[in-house]
């Protein structure tokens, strides 16, 4: 396990990386439980203010990130200081994105149903890490035989090709099964070859004058999210907490 450690994290200047997932997903992880405990009025923990003004915790977040980011830079790939720099900046990408709903509709939603958004944007970034990470120079490992960088080579082009699938699910508003097809190969191939949801990207540049594709797409969506929308709620609301529900909120059925 060594072995294969630093031969395939660390001689390629991946180890830094590894340790900014890692301080990201933890820091979400952490940042999601203390403020549950902070909203049931349980713990030591409480809203910081200032002067009246709640301090969200973006705040510090963007700081840490600006940090770090820079400090990598300067840093390279190795020693020490690449190792704090990446920390320190997965801890900040960890406490913005945790409030990415908020940054996006410039209002308070952590826990509200638009605050869902912030859940689904941190798997998306620590799926897409995750995949750099087992994919990302593969072949910058000194001394391997020819057959060693035959097979990385072809895992660079399976997860080339996956990835195009992920991108094409992506506009085409499937935006879980790209995450799930960030994690399991070839699964973004169902969400890339199944007819677009409505509003997405896909469906406005191509569906536009096909009028038969827009109301299956309607019909095939309407179903979908009435059969797993509870599901999928249970879900995140396990992770990133009880999110108030506005009534009449449920999948629109199709017009």
């Amino acid at each position: 396990m060594g072995h294969w450690f630093s031969r395939n994290i660390v001689e390629p200047g991946k180890l830094p990386m590894l340790l900014a997932l890692t301080s990201f997903v933890l820091t979400f992880l952490v940042t999601r439980a203390v403020t549950r405990l902070i909203r049931a009025g349980k713990g030591p923990f409480r809203n910081v203010s200032s002067g009246g003004l709640h301090i969200h915790h973006v705040v510090p977040g963007v700081v840490l990130t600006v940090l770090g980011g820079f400090g990598a830079v300067f840093s390279g790939r190795h020693g020490v200081g690449a190792s704090v720099f990446a920390v320190v900046f997965g801890v900040g990408a960890g406490l913005v994105l945790d409030e990415f709903a908020l940054i996006l509709h410039l209002d308070d939603v952590y826990w509200s149903e638009d605050g869902r958004k912030s859940v689904e944007v941190v798997a998306l970034t620590a799926a897409l890490v995750g995949l750099a990470l087992g994919g990302f120079s593969p072949l910058g490992v000194e001394g391997v035989t020819a057959d060693e960088r035959q097979d990385r080579a072809t895992v660079v082009l399976t997860l080339v090709l996956n990835f195009l699938f992920v991108l094409v699910a992506l506009v085409k508003g499937k935006f879980r099964m790209a995450v799930f097809g960030t994690f399991i190969p070839f699964v973004a191939v169902v969400g890339a070859v199944r007819l677009a949801r409505p509003g997405s990207w896909w469906s406005r540049h191509f569906y536009g004058r096909c009028h038969r594709a827009r109301a299956r797409s309607q019909i095939r969506t309407y179903r979908h999210d009435r059969r797993w929308t509870r599901w999928r709620r249970r879900f995140q609301d396990l992770i990133g907490g009880f999110q108030e529900r506005v009534p009449g909120r449920g999948p629109t059925p199709p017009a």
